[in-house]
């Protein structure tokens, strides 16, 4: 397994709590976690503009040696939690039943320290509108974005949209929101490209 790479994270899920499932997977032919240490998460939650580059370094630089790789850790341990909960539940709406699996993420997210501030809209006329902030007060804090995308997941989507791909060995996930719920691969230029070329060579060897 690789961990923390310069190249991109995928986010081709089409629903930002399920690219967080995608922080690991199979691109090619090895297994790449992006949050396999701190700096890939720090790195991850960057691309994925959950987290202000600003935010992140000042978290970084008031962090403890070896604090942050505690963080990262505690991270693939929600996305470990989240995938088993979301491969249990696809496929069907979500029931009132689930409560009591969500209680991990409810203690996350009883962490929080937000707070709303009055601010100047930062588009068209000069006009005040209500943001959201938050106080990071320690570097488990860079969990707490994370638990809110998953809870708004969670309480929005439909889990009867919920997909894997169908790829051989493909371990990425996705909602399928297209008119005819037809889509069977994470990117048609990777799995299914792959796919329509197995079924030729397999046409071609029954011929």
């Amino acid at each position: 397994m690789r961990t923390h790479l310069s190249e991109p994270a995928i986010f081709i899920a089409d629903a930002p709590a399920l690219d967080f499932l995608n922080s690991i997977a199979t691109p090619i032919d090895e297994i790449v976690d992006w949050i396999g240490d701190a700096d890939g998460l720090l790195d991850w939650l960057e691309q994925s503009g959950w987290v202000s580059r600003q935010t992140l370094e000042g978290v970084a630089q008031s962090a403890m040696p070896g604090e942050l790789d505690g963080v990262a850790a505690q991270a693939r341990a929600l996305r470990g939690w989240f995938r088993a909960f979301v491969l249990k539940h696809q496929g069907t709406p979500l029931t009132p039943e689930v409560m009591d699996e969500l209680a991990t993420l409810n203690r996350l997210l009883e962490r929080d320290d937000g707070f709303t501030q009055i601010t100047l809209a930062n588009q068209g006329p000069a006009s005040l509108q209500l943001q959201p902030r938050r106080r990071w007060k320690t570097p488990e804090s860079l969990l707490l974005p994370i638990g809110e995308v998953l809870a708004k997941f969670i309480c929005e989507e439909d889990f009867a949209d919920v997909k894997s791909c169908e790829g051989a060995g493909c371990t990425l996930m996705f909602v399928d929101h297209t008119r005819g719920k037809k889509r069977r691969w994470c990117s048609m230029a990777v799995c299914g490209n792959r796919a329509k070329a197995a079924a030729h060579r397999q046409r071609k060897k029954l011929l």
